[in-house]
């Protein structure tokens, strides 16, 4: 098993399962809502691509697929199984563990049989942790100093509600979707314990963490909201997006294409980050590829940083050098409203 394949399921999921345990009954309850999501669906949210002349046959990392309803078959290794569970551990190399959250976390509205997925969704609510003002002094502190991001960029994103720190001093950072509604978050811990999840029922479908600068049809996408917003600072004459996990077709994607925009894939520079990118490539063929020097977007900052070329320097900021993001605060204005209004 190539390496990218195993650790492409951990970069596809950021969900808050991570953050709790789970007793068996939990997982086999999961089981038993995840197994028959459709497998064409599961194919499609891991950058597989159907076959142009057999809608039946699916291309990807482990070879040639067929599907008929919640049963496959691996042509190419001679293999099958049946169930979306088999599928992801077929594709992934992932465990049974794994692959029931990831299914549940990619899937929370159709998770389980339509008959049920009304309280589905009722319990798949989404919750977003509680503003804790107290502690946004350790959240910027921590984006300044740890990765780097500029304190003007950081104000910016306070003011404009976009972040803001919970009771546990876990960086807040919104998804928004139409008119600015709020669909989702991810969560940074900024404490000795380093964490990435996303807040509960958080729908990435819906919308995404985002910065955009006026009169734009550059959009990147990244893997993350630290790597948005590092992006953004290097390179301010775009909108910088966030997927919240290397995920090769975003539901609004299509949305971006259809309106004009020149869309780069910004995911990490590494075995993983340059497959999902080549999956989004074939899925969306006007799609190009830009990759940080570094492994990601924030070491691109930090390593300028480091050369003094931006104002994180040892943990201190440095107040003598003009930022891309002070003039573009100052002149050309960031912009809040939702992309695709």
């Amino acid at each position: 098993m190539r390496q990218f394949e195993t650790q492409a399921l951990s970069r596809l999921t950021i969900g808050p399962y991570r953050q709790m345990p789970n007793t068996f009954e939990d997982i086999r309850i999961k089981a038993d809502f995840v197994r028959d999501i459709e497998l064409g669906a599961v194919l499609r949210r891991t950058g597989c691509t159907q076959d142009r002349f057999d809608k039946a046959k699916w291309h990807t990392p482990q070879g040639v697929i067929s599907v008929t309803r919640q049963k496959f078959m691996n042509w190419t290794q001679g293999t099958g199984g049946g169930g979306a569970i088999d599928l992801v551990i077929h594709l992934t190399g992932c465990d049974f563990k794994t692959a029931v959250f990831w299914l549940s976390d990619s899937f929370p509205a159709c998770a389980m049989p339509i008959s049920e997925r009304t309280t589905s969704i009722s319990k798949q609510a989404f919750s977003l942790p509680g503003r804790d003002d107290s502690r946004l002094g350790q959240v910027r502190n921590y984006l300044r100093d740890d990765r780097c991001i500029p304190t003007r960029l950081i104000d910016f994103l306070v003011r404009s509600g976009k972040l803001y720190a919970d009771n546990r001093a876990n960086a807040v950072f919104l998804l928004l979707g139409k008119e600015k509604r709020v669909v989702g978050a991810e969560l940074r811990g900024t404490t000795h314990s380093k964490w990435h999840g996303m807040a509960p029922g958080s729908r990435k479908d819906l919308g995404c963490f985002y910065l955009k600068s006026s009169n734009t049809k550059k959009a990147v996408l990244c893997e993350s909201a630290i790597d948005a917003i590092s992006y953004f600072a290097l390179e301010p004459n775009c909108i910088a997006l966030s997927t919240a996990g290397a995920n090769p077709n975003p539901a609004w994607l299509s949305i971006l294409i259809e309106k004009g925009f020149d869309i780069y894939c910004g995911f990490d520079s590494d075995d993983t980050g340059d497959s999902l990118a080549n999956s989004m490539i074939r899925l969306h063929p006007t799609v190009k590829i830009i990759r940080p020097e570094k492994h990601d977007w924030n070491e691109d900052l930090r390593s300028k940083s480091a050369l003094h070329l931006f104002p994180c320097v040892k943990g201190r900021l440095q107040t003598n050098i003009i930022l891309p993001t002070q003039l573009l605060l100052g002149k050309e204005k960031l912009t809040n409203s939702w992309f695709v209004l």
